[in-house]
């Protein structure tokens, strides 16, 4: 059923409340690369990077973040966290930038580098950056609570209304095709249904649908 809580760190911990052990996120690379985070991993990325944010980027409410990434399971742990922070996403200039390519990122307060290899331990890319994500998220603890009650009920609403609009199931299990990967409209607003998403660089074909339990698609 519809997750009813008013901020992302609430929907994180009631999606773990529901199942923990439910697959929340599965990301499909361009080489046959799978990678499946359940509410419990979901909710430690997330409280790390959230973690991160406020030691290493002085993030919180009024933070603006802009999230440089392709479709990607670190996106969504990346935007869970931002607003987990109580900060803003935002695109191009912005307090903070968080990049794959961090050689082309726009000017900001500072530059996190992001990694999209699996295993890397470390940052190996041109460009300027402050901090290296690989390198440091795992040494942030695996908890988190925002500092103080954190203004997202029409954010919330919005993820909602999304998922109401194109009438999707109850925990739904959402296939994003590649093009309409959207972190309010079709990450944001399957979790608020208690529901998952799979997210492909490709055009899923019928084996991944099965795989996978599809219910719904972009």
């Amino acid at each position: 059923m519809t997750v009813r809580v008013d901020d992302v760190p609430s929907l994180v911990r009631a999606l773990v409340a529901s199942d923990p052990g439910r697959p929340r996120v599965t990301w499909y690379g361009a080489d046959g690369e799978r990678v499946e985070l359940s509410g419990h991993v979901l909710e430690n990325w997330v409280a790390k990077t959230a973690n991160l944010l406020v030691e290493e980027c002085d993030a919180g409410p009024g933070t603006t973040v802009a999230l440089d990434l392709p479709p990607h399971w670190r996106t969504v742990v990346w935007a869970l966290a931002t607003w987990s922070v109580g900060a803003t996403l935002a695109e191009g200039e912005a307090d903070v930038v968080v990049t794959a390519d961090p050689a082309s990122a726009p000017d900001a307060g500072q530059v996190v580098a992001v990694t999209l290899a699996a295993l890397a331990r470390r940052f190996e890319g041109d460009g300027r950056f402050d901090v290296d994500d690989a390198a440091e998220v795992s040494t942030f603890a695996d908890s988190f609570d925002p500092a103080g009650p954190l203004d997202q009920a029409d954010l919330l609403d919005a993820a909602r209304e999304a998922a109401r609009s194109r009438g999707w199931p109850d925990a739904v299990r959402l296939l994003v095709r590649p093009g309409t990967f959207d972190l309010v409209d079709t990450v944001l607003a399957p979790l608020a249904l208690d529901g998952s998403v799979v997210l492909t660089l490709d055009d899923a074909g019928d084996r991944v649908r099965t795989d996978e339990q599809v219910t719904a698609t972009t």
